[in-house]
């Protein structure tokens, strides 16, 4: 009988003490992510794109109209230093622009833009 006390404790403490390291991973993994919190990134949300003539674009006034790529209604592209992470649409708050994000690109494909 004692032999099994014993044994269900020893059980105890190795759960304890798996359950303290994996505390220990977690408080570490938020020490390693607030090292990276501060970063400055370069967020773009992206209406559509075209290509023009210097001439074109010299002739732009006030008023001018430039046709873009995608259509009314399309989902604008978000990206973060230049690598497509959501998609979403045109927002207005409080009288100004936003994006209310619609898909967030999956971690795997966003691993697969940088091949």
């Amino acid at each position: 009988m004692s032999d099994e006390k014993n044994n269900i404790h020893s059980l105890l403490e190795a759960d304890d003490s798996g359950a303290a390291a994996k505390r220990g991973e977690g408080q570490k993994r938020e020490r390693n992510l607030d090292l990276i919190m501060d970063i400055p990134l370069r967020v773009t949300v992206e209406l559509g794109r075209t290509k023009m003539l210097v001439s074109e674009l010299l002739n732009l006034g006030q008023g001018s109209v430039i046709e873009l790529s995608k259509l009314a209604g399309e989902p604008m592209e978000v990206l973060v230093n230049d690598k497509l992470v959501a998609r979403g649409e045109a927002v207005v708050v409080n009288e100004k622009f936003g994006v209310r994000l619609t898909d967030i690109i999956s971690p795997a494909e966003r691993v697969e833009q940088l091949k």
